[in-house]
């Protein structure tokens, strides 16, 4: 019996913006919004950001809140996770705003690098707090992977009991900066595992739906939506994260997989349920 697919919906992001497609959400609302939509097209996990009014990167607990509160007061059960990450030049006290109760899961970034034109830091030591934030929540980490050293620094933290399982481990290809998107990078970073793990691949860009595909006919789960691509097709905008959502599910049965439901993706994933 083939493994479920995980789709994770990333409907908004730190770096997109309405200017680039019109559907790009802003408000706690809209957020919210695009989140249930993408729930209801087969995503069973919703990685969220924040943003202000104005469409500036947010940390803001109270954003993070709303903004999971209004998904649960809609009925939907996905498992939610709340981005570390946040926006390049943020420091880590405004980065872990995100880890608001109702959260399930959290990102958890493995190293510095190039990003496009910016440098994301996440020096060690800034790792380690995250990991042990993340722990002292009991919140399941997803491992952030977007060139290949990260995966010495996972084994590091294993290897130091910074982190156990359960953890995910995501492949972020096509970043401007980091490991671009293709089978053979993605195969190599499998094979760099420093165990057997639950993974999941994000393509950047036009990369997103190709490498949504390959992971998923490789056995991983796959992420899609807004923060890494705005486009269902050459030229074509997409009119939501919950567009992607449908053309990866669509993916998820070209494998011989169907996608996870919420339950079925807390299992994979060892998130504690009440």
């Amino acid at each position: 019996m083939t493994t479920p697919a995980i789709l994770t919906a990333a409907v908004v992001g730190a770096e997109v913006t309405r200017a680039q497609n019109p559907a790009v959400p802003y408000l706690p609302e809209e957020i919210a919004r695009a989140a249930v939509d993408a729930w209801r097209a087969g995503a069973a996990c919703i990685h969220l950001h924040a943003r202000w009014p104005d469409g500036r990167p947010s940390q803001e607990a109270a954003h993070f809140t709303e903004i999971v509160e209004r998904i649960r007061a809609a009925g939907c059960d996905a498992v939610l996770q709340c981005s570390t990450g946040g926006a390049v030049g943020m420091s880590i006290d405004e980065r872990l705003g995100s880890l608001v109760l109702g959260a399930e899961m959290g990102t958890l970034n493995l190293g510095t690098m190039n990003f496009g034109d910016e440098v994301f830091v996440n020096a060690r030591p800034d790792i380690v707090r995250v990991a042990s934030a993340l722990r002292a929540r009991g919140l399941v980490p997803e491992c952030e992977v977007y060139d290949a050293g990260m995966l010495d620094t996972l084994r590091w933290l294993l290897a130091q009991g910074h982190l156990a399982a359960p953890y995910h481990v995501q492949f972020v290809l096509g970043v401007p900066g980091g490991l671009s998107a293709s089978e053979r990078n993605l195969r190599f970073l499998l094979e760099g595992l420093p165990e057997q793990v639950h993974w999941s691949a994000a393509g950047v860009g036009r990369h997103q739906l190709p490498l949504a595909e390959l992971a998923l006919r490789l056995g991983g789960h796959a992420r899609v939506g807004l923060e890494d691509n705005l486009f269902v097709a050459k030229g074509v905008l997409a009119r939501g994260s919950h567009e992607l959502v449908e053309l990866a599910v669509a993916a998820a049965r070209r494998a011989d997989r169907h996608p996870a439901s919420p339950a079925e993706a807390r299992r994979i994933l060892g998130i504690a349920t009440a």
